[in-house]
């Protein structure tokens, strides 16, 4: 069956594969978000922080409570927003979120967004399960709400998130405050901008049940289906999706599924995973979670769009890590039109230093001409070395950490010097 849909999809894709849909014992991680074309996705590190009681933290709309120890973090994020598409914490635990809609009206009040949760969830977390239960806790307490673009024009969803830790996954997806999660031992999953969770339901919100019951979605004798009592879609009929899109190329690889296997599924452009136009795929990640605790989780960060012309560019948490400079964007503190009210009535420059040089080099390399195939083939080189130094990690550790510290912003170099723009 092909991949060609009926009606677009403006979504993000979030997946995980689990032995022994994979080789040598890891667990495979990645994304592909999908947001406004010229919205800029800045890669950050965090280091891990402990904190006074009474303290807060403040997220893209609303100040809260911070925690008393929160944990090193690489993220992935839009870069007008304190919160993240997706990311990793230092303990290997990966999150990616999707925007989803249901039969419970949206609130357009300011809390949480979606992508400030995924970076709690990280910040706050140990394992993939611990996550939902932190998501889930801050959903009860906060709310989730607020635009979701930097525009005048409100755009607002609900939120489903894949979990993955180097245990096992997770699928988290809310209605409002209602949720439910399941528990991914083993194969492959993906979640896209649809609720997918039906019958099989690992943790759920106390009253979930009730009050869909309560609305009429649930007559309360047949077997409870998250999909069926809390969205409009019929979940029988998939064939047409995105999801089901991502669902066929994890089945495709299904035994053999290495991260060499997720980048391409994260570039596959037929399927319309790797999207181009009004909304963009603006930034990709892909994780290696080895579920023997002694390796090191490896995780891949594009930091531009456009992941058929950009490099897959590794990170790993080791001591002594510093800031990125050359993918971080400029800050503009008290003066950024997000925090005036009303919000969103300009737009400053955000473009890092890397989403500059790669904005000119992807136009090069878009267009088949001699030095944007040169470009195309120097980063395809530095991509295959990158995987090979992944490699090495794996099979032989680090025995000196200072060789890999700074492995990401070193291939950032190396990345803007083949544009040479």
């Amino acid at each position: 069956m092909g991949f060609r849909n009926k009606c677009p999809p403006k979504s993000c894709d979030t997946f995980v594969a689990l032995p022994p849909a994979t080789i040598d014992n890891l667990i495979i991680f990645g994304k592909n978000s999908d947001r406004p074309s010229d919205e800029v996705q800045e890669v950050v590190f965090f280091s891990a922080a402990t904190y006074q009681p009474g303290d807060k933290v403040e997220c893209t709309y609303l100040t809260i409570d911070q925690a008393e120890k929160t944990h090193a973090v690489v993220l992935s994020r839009p870069s007008w927003l304190w919160g993240a598409e997706m990311g990793s914490n230092e303990h290997g635990v990966c999150i990616g979120n999707e925007a989803v809609w249901g039969k419970e009206e949206q609130d357009s009040k300011e809390a949480l967004l979606g992508m400030d949760l995924v970076r709690l969830g990280l910040e706050r977390s140990e394992t993939a399960e611990k996550a939902v239960d932190v998501l889930t806790n801050l959903l009860e307490k906060y709310g989730q709400g607020g635009n979701c673009m930097e525009d005048k024009v409100t755009f607002t969803y609900y939120n489903s998130f894949l979990i993955a830790d180097r245990k096992e996954a997770w699928i988290l997806e809310t209605i409002g405050k209602y949720w439910a999660a399941e528990k991914v031992a083993e194969g492959v999953r993906n979640i896209s901008n649809q609720l997918s969770i039906t019958t099989k339901i690992n943790k759920e919100h106390p009253d979930l049940r009730s009050y869909a019951k309560e609305r009429g979605w649930w007559d309360g004798k047949t077997e409870f289906n998250f999909t069926a009592a809390y969205s409009y879609q019929d979940p029988s009929n998939e064939l047409d999706s995105r999801y089901c899109a991502g669902l066929q190329l994890l089945n495709k690889h299904k035994g053999n599924i290495r991260i060499e296997t997720m980048m391409e599924i994260l570039r596959d452009k037929e399927s319309g995973i790797n999207m181009e136009g009004g909304f963009t795929t603006t930034g990709s990640m892909a994780s290696i979670l080895p579920m023997d605790t002694s390796l090191h989780c490896i995780h891949f960060l594009t930091a531009t769009p456009y992941p058929e012309r950009s490099v897959f560019k590794p990170f790993i948490f080791v001591q002594n890590m510093r800031q990125f400079l050359q993918t971080s964007s400029p800050s503009f503190g008290p003066d950024d039109p997000v925090k005036k009210t009303p919000r969103f009535q300009s737009k400053p420059d955000r473009r890092h230093v890397l989403y500059k040089k790669h904005e000119v080099a992807a136009d090069y390399m878009g267009s088949k001409r001699t030095k944007g195939s040169k470009m195309l083939q120097g980063i395809k080189e530095l991509e295959k070395k990158q995987l090979e130094i992944a490699e090495d990690v794996l099979q032989n550790g680090i025995p000196d950490t200072t060789k890999v510290v700074h492995i990401f912003p070193d291939c950032v170099a190396e990345e803007i010097a083949i544009y040479g723009v």
